[in-house]
């Protein structure tokens, strides 16, 4: 991948210490009628870390992103942001704030480049400043060729690495990211997720949303699981699994018909197992061996897979369910 030079941080407006608490929840409630979003959760994210929400959709997570954003206001609880409360300094808060959607929502018909000198003009930036800084922005998303382009010819990694060059116009303290490789292939996902790093070296804060548990064990530092608005576990993604899982997973399928009535006699042959509509999936430190006792035990899979264990796994253990269900 090419070196290129990362946007600089001239200013730092709360002048922190790295390692101290930007946001902090505690009982943070979010509900929308009767039904209840954000279930009372407590959590801290820390000055220059990188800090995620992995769950289902559903599990709360784009609903306290936005209570943190200062773009909805919480039903309960407490919550600090920059040390303010976000109900009554929300245009404060919002001016550290770099946000990037789910979906991007660039202007398509102006160029590249265009995208960003408006959106700057919005901060209230001068013209000075954000012609150096569309300069910078664009070597270090990859677009300088891209510069006059308009973005509806983008593709979709380009769309949204300009949608993350865009959220740094005005410097920002923390980044916060939902969803932010949905859709993207493979080569898209790994430039983005480089641009990301690159970030977290300068000292930004990261807050991202995914269901995607290869892109939070990449990205995180620290996350918390969630599922049905309750924080199920916080944790690195090392500890997180280390605590809920083993170090290999067994995936053997048989059919679908056949899989619920064998579960019975794979269970003898490993730690745990976990019975799904198209696996079976097969908990032990050594997967081999426990592929070994299958074929022993008469059992002859369809197909087989050893791998090491993931944040789904974690996941599974702690809900009973899969992170794609």
């Amino acid at each position: 991948m090419s070196q290129t030079s990362s946007p600089s941080r001239d200013r730092s407006p709360s002048n922190g210490t790295a390692g101290e608490a930007l946001i902090k929840a505690k009982g943070l409630v979010k509900r929308y009628g009767e039904f209840e979003a954000v279930a009372g959760i407590d959590f801290e994210v820390r000055r220059g870390e990188s800090f995620g929400f992995l769950g289902p959709n559903g599990a709360g997570k784009s609903s306290t992103m936005r209570i943190i954003a200062a773009t909805s206001k919480r039903s309960g609880g407490e919550i600090e942001i920059l040390g303010k409360d976000p109900d009554k300094s929300g245009p404060e808060i919002r001016a550290h704030l770099g946000v990037v959607p789910q979906s991007d929502n660039l202007d398509t018909q102006i160029s590249v480049e265009e995208n960003l000198y408006v959106y700057g003009r919005y901060f209230g930036l001068s013209r000075p400043f954000i012609r150096k800084k569309i300069d910078e922005l664009l070597e270090f998303a990859q677009l300088e060729e891209k510069r006059k382009t308009k973005v509806e010819a983008l593709s979709g990694g380009m769309k949204r690495r300009l949608t993350i060059a865009r959220s740094l116009i005005s410097e920002p303290e923390i980044l916060m990211l939902d969803e932010p490789t949905t859709g993207l292939d493979p080569q898209a996902r790994h430039i983005l997720w480089d641009r990301l790093f690159r970030l977290k070296e300068l000292g930004v804060t990261l807050l991202i949303t995914t269901h995607y548990m290869d892109e939070a064990e990449q990205l995180c530092d620290r996350l918390i699981v969630m599922d049905k608005g309750k924080i199920m576990a916080e944790a690195s993604p090392g500890d997180l699994i280390r605590q809920y899982s083993t170090k290999e997973v067994l995936e053997v399928r048989f059919g679908s018909e056949r899989n619920q009535g064998l579960a019975d006699q794979l269970t003898a042959l490993c730690e745990r197992i976990e019975v799904l509509p198209d696996r079976i999936l097969l908990y032990a430190d050594d997967g081999e061996s426990v592929l070994e006792k299958v074929y022993s035990a008469g059992l002859h899979p369809l197909t087989s897979l050893v791998r090491r264990s993931s944040l789904e796994d974690v996941f599974l253990r702690l809900t009973g369910r899969s992170l794609v269900d």
